[in-house]
C-alpha cells in the first residue's frame, strides 16, 4: 500500500516551506508521466505504476493528493568520475566538477586553442558551483531573469546558474581581446531526491541507462547535429562529417545564450553519464552501454570509458562522470 505523506504538496506548484519529512505529489496538470509510467514511493524505494493503476488507486481513496513521487528521503548514490588529455591534444581543455554534498555535476568543455579553452570551461565550472552553493545556503539568492514556470525552483537555479556561467566567459573574452573567440559547452545535472535537474549548453551529453536501454538526455546543439534533425544527412553518416566540430550554440559566444533545461524522476538501479565529446566521438553508444553493464562499480566505468575512448584514437580530451543511483533510505 501506499505510504501517506506527511506533508503533500505539487513539486511544481511547491513555494513553501516544510519541516519534517515531505512527500512531493505531482498535481494533475504537472504530472511527469513519461511513457505513460508515473513513479511513486513505497517503502522507502522507488519504482513506478501505470496510469491506469493511479487512477485506480485514486478512486479507491489511496492516494489523498495525487501520487507522491520523492522527497526528503536520501537516496543512496555511487559516483565515478574522470578526466583525460587524450592522445592527440597537448593539454586539457575540459573541466569535470563533483560535489556530492550538493549532489552537483559538471562536465565542461573548453573551446579556443591552448589555455583559451581551459579558461573557458574553468570559468564556467567555478560559476555554476558558486552560484548552486549559494542557492543551497540561502534560498533567497535571486535567479536573475524570469523564470520557466514548467520548471522547479532547483532546475530554474541551475539554468540561472549556467547562464551566469555564459555572461562571465563573455565578459572575459571582453575585458581580454586575446581571449576573444574563446568558449565552452556544458552539461550539468543537479540531484534532489529521485527528481533529476538537467541543464546543457553545446555538444556535451547526458544519457540514462534504465534497465539495460541506454537513452541520450540531451540533444547536441551542433551543425551536423541540425542537419540530421532537417533531414539532409543521415544519422548513421553524422560521425563521418568533417563539420563535427562546428557548434551552433556554446556559452560565452555572445551577450546572452539559449539553454535546454528539463527534468527527470529516477529509479534504483539506474545508471546516469555525463561526457563531453571527447567520448561519444570515439565510442559508440552501443559500446558505451555495454561498459556501463557490464561493470557494477561507478569508478571502474568512468576509467574504462575514458580508457577505450583513447583506445580509439583519444583525438580529444575526454571527460566523465558516472552516477549510479541506489536505493532510497
Amino acid at each position: 500500500m501506499l505510504h501517506r505523506p506527511v506533508a503533500a504538496t505539487c513539486h511544481r506548484c511547491w513555494e513553501g516551506q516544510f519541516a519534517g519529512p515531505v512527500l512531493f505529489v505531482l498535481c494533475h496538470a504537472h504530472r511527469l508521466d513519461e511513457k505513460n509510467r508515473t513513479h511513486t514511493l513505497e517503502m522507502g524505494g522507488l519504482f513506478s505504476r501505470s496510469a491506469k493503476e493511479v487512477a485506480s488507486l485514486r478512486r479507491n481513496g489511496k492516494v489523498s493528493q495525487g501520487l507522491a513521487v520523492t522527497g526528503n528521503a536520501c537516496i543512496q548514490l555511487e559516483i565515478g568520475s574522470k578526466t583525460d588529455i587524450g592522445r592527440v591534444r597537448k593539454n586539457n581543455e575540459d573541466t569535470c566538477r563533483v560535489l556530492p554534498e550538493l549532489k552537483l555535476f559538471i562536465v565542461s568543455d573548453g573551446m579556443g586553442g591552448e589555455t583559451h579553452g581551459e579558461l573557458a570551461s574553468k570559468i564556467a565550472g567555478d560559476a555554476i558551483t558558486a552560484h548552486c552553493s549559494e542557492n543551497s545556503e540561502n534560498v533567497s539568492v535571486p535567479f536573475g531573469e524570469v523564470l520557466r514556470p514548467d520548471l522547479s525552483e532547483k532546475t530554474n537555479q541551475l539554468a540561472s546558474a549556467v547562464r551566469l556561467a555564459s555572461r562571465r566567459i563573455y565578459q572575459a573574452s571582453l575585458d581580454n581581446p586575446l581571449l576573444h573567440g574563446m568558449g565552452a559547452t556544458v552539461v550539468t545535472a543537479w540531484l534532489e531526491g529521485a527528481c533529476l535537474s538537467l541543464v546543457h549548453v553545446g555538444d556535451s551529453r547526458a544519457y540514462l541507462l534504465r534497465s539495460g536501454v541506454l537513452n541520450r538526455l540531451t540533444t547536441d546543439h551542433s551543425l551536423v547535429a541540425e542537419q540530421v534533425r532537417r533531414g539532409l544527412i543521415k544519422p548513421e553518416e553524422s560521425h563521418l562529417s568533417k563539420m563535427q566540430n562546428v557548434l551552433i550554440r556554446a556559452l560565452g559566444v555572445q551577450e546572452q545564450v539559449e539553454v535546454d533545461a528539463t527534468e527527470h524522476i529516477l529509479e534504483s538501479n539506474d545508471i546516469v553519464l555525463l561526457c563531453t565529446d571527447g567520448l561519444t566521438r570515439m565510442v559508440r553508444d552501443s559500446e558505451i552501454a555495454s561498459l556501463l553493464l557490464e561493470n557494477s562499480d561507478a569508478q571502474t566505468s568512468a576509467d574504462r570509458l575514458v580508457l577505450l575512448a583513447n583506445e580509439h584514437g583519444g583525438e580529444d580530451n575526454v571527460s566523465v562522470i558516472v552516477v549510479h543511483i541506489g536505493d532510497a533510505v
